[in-house]
Parts: structure tokens; sequence; C-alpha cells
């Protein structure tokens, strides 16, 4: 009811006494339609909702959940940009750029801090890994060329293009990321993994203990003679 206020404009009322006509919303169509054999009521043109329905349909209730997730997903990434007005390019373009950033860092850090910084780059690149084994691509080949191509001048913005199963310019085709949501992911991820070193930390420490036998080590215990 609240969302069928909004879209039209109309006042909810509990009673009929109290209906006035500046209560009354409007719509351009309202009829009821028979879909998969369930009768429901469409409220169209509208003159200017505030609210509205996106009507999912599917073969099977998990098609219509993911179709649902993947609804509810772009709303939330679209907002995002629209609220911070910051992008940045998808398909695991950033990751790559980022990782190849990390490790000529790495070189000039040196010690023991190099494998670190190492070890989070290739961390960046299971993004773009991800993507190409989902769109059934070669994983190898596909890093390796993504590798390749952000060592060009002009290679910061080639990523995996899973609609034509390759490697391709992405600023291209459109294909951008709220760099809001960008950020908090990398962020969500660096902190879960320092959690669990943080976690395995303490349990070798505490599970690392050990003694030797009385005597020492190949010595024997009491009562037992030795030549």
């Amino acid at each position: 009811m609240e969302k069928l206020s909004r879209a039209t404009g109309a006042a909810i009322e509990s009673t009929l006494d109290d209906l006035k006509e500046i209560d009354l919303g409007n719509a351009g169509l309202v009829e009821e339609r028979k879909v998969g054999g369930e009768a429901m009521v469409f409220v169209e043109r509208c003159k200017d909702p505030k609210s509205v329905t996106v009507f999912v349909r599917g073969g099977t209730d998990h098609v219509v959940s993911e179709v649902e997730r993947a609804v509810v997903d772009a709303r939330g990434a679209v907002s995002s940009a629209l609220q911070d007005g910051k992008y940045v390019i998808g398909g695991g373009s950033v990751e790559m750029e980022l990782s190849r950033e990390l490790h000529s860092y790495a070189v000039q850090i040196g010690g023991r801090e190099q494998l670190a910084i190492q070890a989070f780059a290739e961390s960046l690149e299971s993004i773009p890994r991800a993507l190409a084994e989902n769109a059934g691509m070669d994983v190898i080949d596909t890093i390796v060329s993504l590798r390749n191509k952000h060592k060009e001048k002009d290679g910061k913005s080639v990523g995996v293009d899973v609609i034509a199963g390759k490697v391709g310019d992405l600023r291209s085709l459109g294909i951008y990321e709220p760099a809001k949501v960008k950020k908090q992911a990398i962020m969500s991820a660096t902190e879960t993994a320092r959690l669990i070193l943080r976690i395995d930390d303490i349990i070798s420490s505490k599970g690392g203990r050990g003694g030797m036998p009385p005597g020492g080590p190949g010595m024997g215990g009491p009562g037992m003679e030795m030549d």
C-alpha cells in the first residue's frame, strides 16, 4: 500500500468516510491480468512515480532468485555511483593495474616486506581469474594476456570481456563499477585476511609448546641403565 501510494501520489485512508478528492492519486492504466495462472493488478503510466515494481519471472525458483539478486545488486551499484559520484573501469582491469603497481613497488622495498606485498598483489588477480573462469575462458592465458596488456601505456582499462569471451578495452564498452563498492570490497577482504592470520598465529603459538624427555635428548629416564 505504501509503494502504491508513492507511485500514484494518493493518500492512504482507512475508511471511505474520510476519503476526499485531494486524497486520490492518478494512473494512466489500472487493470487485472493473469500471469502464470495467477491474477495480478497492474498500475501503470503514473505521472510522477516515486516507487516502481520490477516484475521478475523465471522457469524455476532458483532462476528467479538469481535474477532478483542481480537486479538488487545493479540497483545498489547505480545508487552508490550516484551518491559518491565516482566510478572505475570494471572487468578486473582495476585489480590488474593495482597488482602491476604493487609488484613494481615490492621490488623497491625488498626483504620480507616484499613477499607480503607480492602476495597481496597476486590476491588481487583473483577477481579477473574468477571472471575468466565463469566466462569459460582459459584462466592462465587470460591472466598472462592481461599482465602484458597492462604493461603497455594505454592498457590500464583492459579487462575481461565476459560477453565476447576475450580480453578487451572495457572503457570503450562502458563497463563501469562504483568506486565506493570497489574500495569497500578490497578493504573488507584485506581485513578478513588479517583476522585469519592473527587467529592462526595465536593458535600456532599455543599449540607449539613441546618438551624434551627427562635427561635431555638421547638420555634414558629414571631406572634405565646405559653401557
